[in-house]
């Protein structure tokens, strides 16, 4: 079984992701480490698209279960059938920029305050994913996840609000009970 987690930045795919994965004995595999070129600091340079995607295609398919986080929305067609069930999860923009200004604080502490780059990139990056809800960005948000989830082949299951971890996992467990297993 093939499972995707996907939503905006800070909605929490990752941490999502890796408890399935432990619990359900699944690879992990986090789009992330297939999009970024392994630089310091990190997050500055892109793997171009055909590579990150042929990449990540391959690890996928080297595996029987897997559980992929990230948002694969433009990394091409083959995405839009390689799943058994897709996991959107939604959380209002107020605690998803709390959770994302805090995990910035807590990778890069005091380069925030203190190297003018570093400080830089993370505001950008914080803006870019404070536009997630409006319907008039281009970019990775909640209109092009909502076009993108009418495409796929696979089943979704929809998860809203802020809900203790735990809690997901039951829905995800109760979802794949009733439907796919």
């Amino acid at each position: 079984m093939k499972i995707l987690i996907f939503g905006a930045s800070g909605s929490g795919t990752t941490t999502l992701g890796k408890l399935l994965s432990s619990k359900m004995g699944y690879t992990f595999l986090d789009a992330d480490d297939f999009y970024w070129e392994k630089t310091d600091p990190p997050f500055t340079e892109k793997v171009p698209l055909a590579l990150r995607s042929k990449n990540l295609q391959a690890a996928l398919e080297a595996e029987k279960r897997a559980i992929i986080s990230g948002s694969l929305v433009t990394w091409g067609d083959y995405w839009l059938t390689a799943f058994d069930l897709a996991i959107f999860l939604h959380l209002s923009p107020h605690i998803r920029l709390q959770r994302l200004g805090d995990r910035e604080l807590k990778r890069y502490g005091d380069k925030l305050q203190h190297d003018p780059d570093r400080r830089a990139n993370s505001k950008a990056f914080l803006a870019w994913a404070a536009k997630y809800d409006d319907p008039e960005f281009e970019g990775r948000s909640i209109r092009q996840h909502e076009d993108w989830i009418k495409k796929l082949s696979s089943a979704i299951l929809r998860i809203e609000g802020d809900l203790d971890l735990e809690e997901k996992v039951r829905f995800v467990e109760k979802f794949l009970n009733e439907n796919l297993v």
